[in-house]
């Protein structure tokens, strides 16, 4: 495996591999009179990539948003950097972590290049500033959207927005990647891209969280899986340890198998009728 260079920012925050970048403790949010999350603990460490999965409501993306601080938690704690969330400042939380939600819409006719330059916003007027060329070119080179770049963002398929959007989080060079079914619209290409390019940035001090359907990819690329069910978190661990059969069968209410590759890895498959 290639060892990289740690990313600036890292660097300059002093953080080594196995370091807690965030953390939640005891964390309960609701929506309405609703409980979507109930006593969630858990730690994102730097150079992991933890894979947050579960069935449809099971609270990941809301999880995502507590922890980018998006959406207010009614109990518990959320940390950044050993400090409370809610004291930190907007643009504070954007130099230390960087968020892809589901939806890639933008309100504006921009053009691609303009959307993925959005990223480098956090530090306009930091020393940061002076590596913002090279971070979007970098991030333009690793996603593959040369081609777009002229083109207007809202003009693009889902699977191009995608992939751009995936290109201005990158060029936004946090140590912390926050990205909710980032290979959601993505065809096999680039879905196997983009989860190398979460590698690549790991092995640089990176902390990742990614919310996943694919649980093939979790297997794949996870070194931490999280499952969680009605808001709650129902185990985590390696993939190995995680994904089984019994487990997932329960938590999808469908019953599954667990089908090795040949190359290390494993695919979760449902058990089907013969038709």
């Amino acid at each position: 495996m290639t060892t990289l260079e740690p990313l600036t920012i890292t660097e300059k925050l002093n953080v080594a591999p196995g370091d807690v970048l965030m953390s939640c403790t005891g964390v309960h949010c609701e929506r309405g009179k609703k409980t979507v999350l109930e006593d969630v603990s858990l730690d994102i460490r730097a150079g992991e990539i933890i894979a947050l999965v579960g069935p449809n409501g099971a609270g990941k993306s809301t999880l995502l948003s507590v922890l980018a601080g998006d959406l207010p938690t009614t109990q518990g704690q959320v940390k950044v950097f050993g400090k409370d969330l809610p004291k930190l400042s907007t643009r504070d939380l954007a130099h230390r972590r960087a968020v892809l939600t589901q939806s890639n819409h933008v309100g504006f006719e921009f053009f691609v290049e303009e959307v993925i330059e959005m990223g480098r916003a956090p530090w306009v007027r930091t020393d940061y500033a002076a590596e913002d060329e090279e971070s979007i070119a970098e991030a333009i080179q690793l996603m593959g959207v040369e081609k777009f770049l002229k083109k207007l963002f809202n003009q693009l398929s889902g699977g191009e927005k995608a992939r751009v959007s995936m290109t201005r989080v990158l060029a936004q060079r946090t140590p912390i990647l926050m990205l909710d079914e980032p290979t959601a619209a993505l065809d096999i290409q680039y879905q196997e891209r983009l989860m190398q390019v979460v590698r690549q940035r790991v092995r640089q001090h990176v902390g990742a969280v990614v919310v996943l359907h694919d649980l093939g990819l979790a297997a794949a690329y996870a070194d931490r899986v999280v499952v969680l069910a009605d808001g709650k978190l129902v185990a985590q661990g390696n993939p190995r340890e995680v994904l089984t059969a019994d487990l997932l069968s329960s938590v999808y209410n469908t019953p599954v198998h667990i089908v090795e590759d040949g190359f290390g890895s494993f695919q979760v498959v449902p058990v089907r009728s013969a038709h």
